[in-house]
């Protein structure tokens, strides 16, 4: 199983834009990804993230996800009034004019795009307990090839938030985001990307 938290240097050392227009968010986690490519490869990244659904992996990742959403339900967590626009204002807002074209191809994704560029794609989501940000970076490794990495930065909805935060985190280093990495990296080889750099 693919595992490779890495430190918080990994994240900050790169020339995100997203450093910028989410300056007030604290990083969560930093993830390598097992997708290794070229300097030319990051479109094929975004547009499989944009198709990547975690509840559509193994069961333990499905059953964990069916669970979140029950008490989500139970509980009001993912009503609309928590969302985007409404609870908080989406990001979108603190975009300069080049980025506010924001990626396609995320109908179906449950996080909301915010913006792409040659080597960083960024998308949100808020809800109840936290406002978030899962960004995606290209990033070029020692040995002069690439791969991508996962950053998530959130901004807990006070004590609610931070309880939450604290009370999923065994789950998603442990379980959730290694077998979320393993299928990314199974369908990033079963695509050939990367195969031609």
């Amino acid at each position: 199983m693919f595992d490779s938290r890495l430190d918080a240097t990994a994240h900050y050392s790169q020339p995100w834009r997203i450093h910028q227009i989410a300056k007030d968010f604290r990083l969560l986690d930093v993830w390598a990804l097992p997708t290794p490519g070229g300097p030319d490869d990051f479109p094929q990244l975004v547009r499989q993230i944009a198709t990547f659904d975690p509840e559509q992996t193994s069961l333990v990742v499905r059953g964990l996800f069916a669970i979140r959403w029950t008490i989500g339900w139970v509980f009001g967590l993912d009503r609309p009034q928590t969302g985007l626009g409404t609870r908080v204002e989406t990001l979108s807002d603190r975009l300069p004019a080049e980025l506010a074209n924001p990626p396609s191809g995320f109908e179906s994704h449950k996080f909301t795009p915010l913006y792409a560029t040659d080597e960083e794609c960024a998308l949100e989501i808020a809800n109840q307990t936290v406002h978030g940000v899962m960004h995606i970076g290209w990033v070029r490794e020692q040995g002069g090839g690439y791969r991508g990495q996962m950053a998530i930065l959130v901004k807990p909805n006070g004590p609610l938030g931070v309880a939450y935060l604290t009370a999923i985190a065994p789950f998603r280093h442990l379980i959730v985001y290694p077998l979320m990495m393993r299928d990314i990296g199974r369908a990033w080889h079963q695509s050939g990307a990367g195969t031609a750099s």
